[in-house]
């Protein structure tokens, strides 16, 4: 019900768009970014984007079969495209851009949060269509009620996952915040304390090092099993899914994001657009598109070895004259301890 309530409001609200209204609706992405809490002037924009459009309704339509699909006739072929979904929603939100934007403008910075908005609702059916396809997946084989023991190289991981967000991206904009040249020109620091307030700044680095405190439920029991102090989930299973799309998303994110980065400064110091001894300069700056892949390779070798603890393991069959030589060979035992 939740991923039909889901479907009917982002097609409601691009008919809504379609036919002239622009409540809701940002600009921010085709001009300039002025006046981002305005929507960049989206009250003047005549021609809807098709993607924001008519393409966003016929993606709504292909959800809304999708649901009655899984919901009636569970199965693999199902179960894929519920999965698929579940991704393609939450790639389209982009949790990078979410983790970062949304404290810097609880903080005060001028932000688009029509975007934000946006991309918080589309966060949400990614996990609502996630839930779903766990829902309907085919039970074949037994689950064990209780913890399911990851392997001990996934808790390495993860203790790795969440050291990384610390040391390579807290640590160094701490001291930037408190004014220390750590790795950066003097230059460059003066740009960023004119540009960013103070709670923006500690904001932005503290954010995702506490975001990645999350990725200790990939080697914990409250992981698997909700908290008691839940209420209305307390004790119940976790649905594998609702946690192995969102952090597999996010570290493909982080990889993709790593990967563009370098590739961009590569280029950049090859056309000569940027000096080695910039680059060396500005090391710490440098440096953080190295963690940002790391950080992805990381949590993504983590969400695996939860996926497997996790997977569902079918029950063994037992053949009828395995069954009767098992039969044989207790009664066998009993005879000998009543000789005994």
């Amino acid at each position: 019900m939740a991923c039909v309530v889901f479907v009917v409001v982002e097609v409601t609200v691009r008919a809504y768009w379609i036919s002239g209204g622009r409540w809701g609706y940002t600009a921010c992405d085709r001009t300039h970014l002025v006046d981002p809490t305005g929507g960049c002037g989206a009250d003047l924009v005549e021609t809807l984007p098709l993607r924001a459009g008519w393409g966003a309704v016929g993606v709504g339509a292909v959800l809304a079969v999708l649901v009655v699909w899984l919901v009636r006739f569970p199965g693999r072929y199902s179960v894929a495209g519920g999965g698929a979904a579940a991704a393609l929603l939450l790639v389209l939100s982009f949790p990078l851009h979410l983790l970062f934007e949304i404290p810097a403008a609880l903080v005060g910075r001028p932000s688009d949060w029509r975007d934000l908005g946006a991309r918080l609702v589309l966060a949400t059916g990614g996990l609502l269509f996630a839930g779903l396809t766990n829902a309907c997946a085919p039970r074949r084989g037994a689950q064990a009620a209780g913890y399911q023991p990851v392997p001990r190289w996934t808790r390495r991981w993860a203790y790795v996952t969440v050291a990384l967000p610390v040391a390579g991206w807290a640590v160094p904009h701490g001291l930037w915040a408190l004014g220390v040249p750590f790795g950066i020109p003097q230059r460059e620091l003066d740009d960023i304390h004119r540009s960013l307030s103070t709670g923006t700044g500690v904001a932005i680095t503290l954010v995702p090092p506490l975001a990645g405190l999350l990725v200790l439920g990939l080697v914990q029991r409250w992981g698997q099993r909700f908290p008691h102090w839940l209420p209305g989930l307390r004790d119940r299973r976790v649905p594998p899914l609702l946690a192995v799309v969102p952090a597999g998303v996010v570290a493909l994110a982080l990889v993709t994001y790593g990967i563009l980065s370098v590739a961009v400064l590569v280029r950049q110091v090859l056309r000569g657009e940027t000096h080695w001894s910039q680059v060396r300069e500005g090391w710490a700056v440098t440096g953080t598109l190295l963690v940002f892949l790391c950080w992805g390779v990381a949590l993504g070798v983590t969400t695996t070895g939860y996926a497997i603890a996790t997977r569902r393991r079918p029950e063994r069959a037992v053949r009828p004259e395995q069954r009767a030589r098992s039969a044989v060979r207790a009664a066998g035992d009993v005879a000998d301890l009543a000789g005994h």
